[in-house]
């Protein structure tokens, strides 16, 4: 009897070159998931690229990490710092990747984010 992958299996096994229109449709949830990681990153350090993603998210991420990053630039939380990097991932053969940093409208973001974790919680 043939096992049943698990949808993580199946997700880890699918086509790695999909477009990045094709895997934001795959699972909102998931590109929602990895956009929060893309954004919590980006409040820990000041600049950032694919490459120091790659490294903190789990494998089955990187597939949405390229929509993610786009949909957070595009809402203009995150904006192009204008520098490149090679990228480390050996099968891109050092690919240009462009360094971000949160933009003003991602820090007033994070900033609103915090005062609200500062607030005294109501006695219930």
């Amino acid at each position: 009897m043939t096992r049943r992958l698990s949808p993580a299996e199946r997700l880890a096994s699918a086509e790695k070159d999909l477009l990045l229109e094709d895997i934001a449709d795959q699972s909102s949830w998931d590109r929602f998931l990895v956009e929060q990681a893309v954004y919590h990153f980006g409040t820990r350090h000041s600049e950032f690229s694919a490459n120091d993603l790659r490294d903190v998210l789990p494998e089955l991420a990187h597939g949405f990490l390229g929509a993610a990053i786009n949909s957070l630039r595009t809402a203009g939380v995150i904006e192009h710092t204008g520098r490149v990097v090679p990228s480390t991932l050996a099968s891109t053969h050092g690919h240009r990747l462009g360094v971000w940093r949160l933009s003003v409208k991602g820090l007033v973001i994070a900033e609103q984010r915090r005062a609200r974790g500062q607030q005294p919680q109501a006695a219930a």
